[in-house]
């Protein structure tokens, strides 16, 4: 009974109902929308770091990251591979050579990474090898001929992944390959301190240059095959710097960083927040921060609703009166207010949460395009120049919870107006 009178008392004005439910509605809609937006980027920023980066996890020498000394290999690394994919939720593992060494061309020279791999086996951890593609033979198999379209949805990668049987190909990426002003079959050497502590070094052939979203790892991480580069390291190709481990399900990250510290003891097992520890403190921060945002939405809404509220008190003080002449008690009046507060935000956030979850199915799949304007800018901090909103279902639970909490909180005050009337008194109010 409370309920049904509740949301019939909303109706009686309804120009003053219809635009406290409006505010609520564009209010809440704003909110999620922007927090889709930032949620979509980090998600993908991760995803992006995860399959093309650093993996999951990442196990070297304790004096490794420190200082990456060549001689600082992984005893057995073999061994520790075999034992991180019998773990629960590993998908797979890999060792790599991780070498700090200089980069030159005929035209410029750079500092790099350079990591010497098995090309197969990297496959199953890293999704590096879907960034290399000709760019203008998938434009003529999309019959794209426009060429600002082609620039703007298809990176400018080319070549292949170690195919053929070209001798000593070398995968670098393109902010890299435009800094040396190379290209495929262009020839470019590589000079570093080799295990026995003598200069080294040898020319490789660019097979492939691979395009991300992270013009940094582009500049400074290339890619060649283990037995190319071990000769030249005056190491075994059965030697690492690193093994890196993806997960098939990362909610078991800790406990499988937990089972590899236990069986390893000597050596560092990290995971990725701390290899990126900026990412992660971003992925965390856009969570903690939206939340703030919608509580200060919900907030400046609050005040509205407090001011209408009390409005609705002042204009029914004699109604209010009467109920209570009659029988009602305090109580049941209290609960009144307070119902028509709650129902008067929960309409306008429903209706807000439905537009808000249209509207990020739409732009999930269409995407929020950025790339004329913004896509060096984003790029150059690892961001993809066109932006995915998505929104999980928790989040409008809990955006659900706040408008119950704004709307309880903003009734307060006029339901407690209402509960210091005196029936005699209100009677008489003209």
């Amino acid at each position: 009974m409370i309920t049904s009178l509740s949301w019939k008392n909303i109706w009686r004005n309804k120009v003053r109902s219809l635009v406290v439910i409006a505010a609520m509605t564009f209010g809440i809609f704003g909110g999620l929308f922007t927090w889709a937006i930032y949620k979509g980027m980090t998600d993908r920023r991760v995803k992006e770091a995860l399959s093309k980066e650093v993996s999951h996890i990442q196990i070297h020498d304790p004096r490794f990251i420190e200082n990456p000394e060549i001689g600082l290999t992984l005893p057995d690394a073999a061994g520790i591979v075999s034992f991180a994919e019998q773990l629960p939720g590993v998908q797979a593992g890999v060792s790599r050579m991780k070498i700090v060494t200089m980069i030159t061309s005929s035209a410029a020279s750079s500092g790099v990474t350079v990591y010497g791999i098995d090309s197969e086996k990297e496959k199953r951890i890293s999704e590096l090898h879907l960034s290399i593609y000709d760019s203008l033979t998938l434009a003529g198999k999309l019959k794209l001929t426009d060429p600002a379209t082609i620039g703007a949805y298809l990176k400018d990668s080319t070549g292949s992944w170690f195919r053929g049987s070209q001798r000593n190909p070398i995968i670098i990426g393109e902010t890299l390959a435009r800094k040396l002003k190379v290209k495929i079959n262009s020839k470019i050497v590589l000079t570093f301190q080799s295990a026995d502590g003598n200069l080294t070094g040898g020319s490789y052939r660019v097979c492939g240059i691979y395009r991300i979203d992270n013009n940094t790892f582009e500049e400074t991480n290339v890619y060649v095959r283990k037995p190319d580069l071990a000769p030249l390291a005056m190491l075994s190709t059965e030697n690492a710097h690193e093994v890196a481990i993806f997960m098939s399900d990362s909610k078991l990250l800790d406990q499988t960083i937990k089972s590899l510290a236990g069986k390893f003891p000597g050596l560092d097992v990290m995971s990725w927040k701390t290899l990126l520890p900026d990412v992660a403190m971003l992925n965390d921060l856009v969570e903690v921060s939206m939340v703030v945002v919608m509580i200060i939405i919900l907030s400046a809404l609050g005040f509205g609703i407090v001011n209408t509220m009390l409005m609705v008190v002042l204009e029914r003080v004699k109604e209010l009166g009467m109920l209570m002449a009659i029988g009602m008690n305090k109580l049941r009046v209290f609960k009144m207010i307070i119902l028509e507060s709650v129902l008067l935000c929960l309409t306008g956030a429903v209706a807000g949460m439905a537009i808000g979850a249209v509207t990020i199915e739409i732009f999930s799949k269409k995407g929020i395009d950025l790339t004329s304007f913004a896509q060096k800018g984003m790029e150059a901090w690892g961001f993809n120049a066109v932006m995915y909103p998505t929104l999980s279902w928790q989040y409008y639970l809990l955006v659900a919870a706040l408008v119950v909490i704004t709307g309880l909180a903003a009734s307060a005050y006029p339901a407690w107006k209402a509960l210091k009337l005196n029936p005699a008194d209100a009677l008489r109010t003209e």
